[in-house]
């Protein structure tokens, strides 16, 4: 199964460079096609993304070093900035807090509803990136880093931001990952 597959290769890659086994303009395009297929509840579209690439993914790990003061270890952003890109994950507040206006009795599930599509675009972005050969781990620097990203991009104050997945390529893979007993998770009644 092509999903499985793609969910059993997709892993926190850190060892990143900016060598691209695609053109960028593919990676791309294929972050736009997975951002416009992932679903959401009442089909709000809340999610937004803002791809960094080139001199804008140096600035953006640079900005973020310099916010936590050297609190980072700077081998660790460098790690992050290493890599070819980053995709920034965010939610727009202004499209969740409509549909809490217009559909007042689910008001309390759209916020949840729109952080479960959030999640479905990471893992569907990740496990995109690696079918393209690349490597990718996910990171939440938010919110101590919102204001340098929103001056950075200059984002709507609207959006609010859930998550960095540097990606690029894969200098040295994943670790292995331990095994577990998946029946102390899932449980089948019939």
């Amino acid at each position: 199964m092509a999903v499985i597959d793609s969910l059993a290769q997709r892993r926190s890659v850190y060892a990143l460079n900016k060598e691209l086994p695609v053109p960028q303009e593919q990676v791309v395009a294929d972050i736009k096609r997975i951002t416009e297929l992932v679903p959401d509840a009442f089909n709000m579209r809340s999610q937004r993304v803002v791809v960094a690439l080139g001199s804008k993914q140096d600035e953006l790990w640079d900005a973020i070093y310099d916010v936590f003061g050297g609190k980072v270890a700077r081998e660790k952003i460098d790690g992050f900035k290493a890599a070819a890109g980053t995709v920034l994950y965010f939610t727009d507040d202004d499209v969740v807090k409509g549909l809490q206006e217009q559909f007042a009795a689910y008001a309390a599930n759209f916020p949840v509803w729109a952080a479960q599509s959030n999640g479905m675009l990471q893992i569907s972005v990740w496990a995109g990136l690696r079918d393209l050969g690349l490597g990718a781990n996910v990171q939440h620097y938010n919110p101590v880093i919102d204001d340098a990203v929103r001056k950075l991009f200059d984002v709507p104050e609207s959006w609010s931001l859930v998550a960095q997945m540097p990606f690029g390529g894969i200098v040295a893979p994943a670790g292995e990952k331990a095994g577990e007993n998946i029946d102390d998770r899932v449980k089948v009644f019939a």
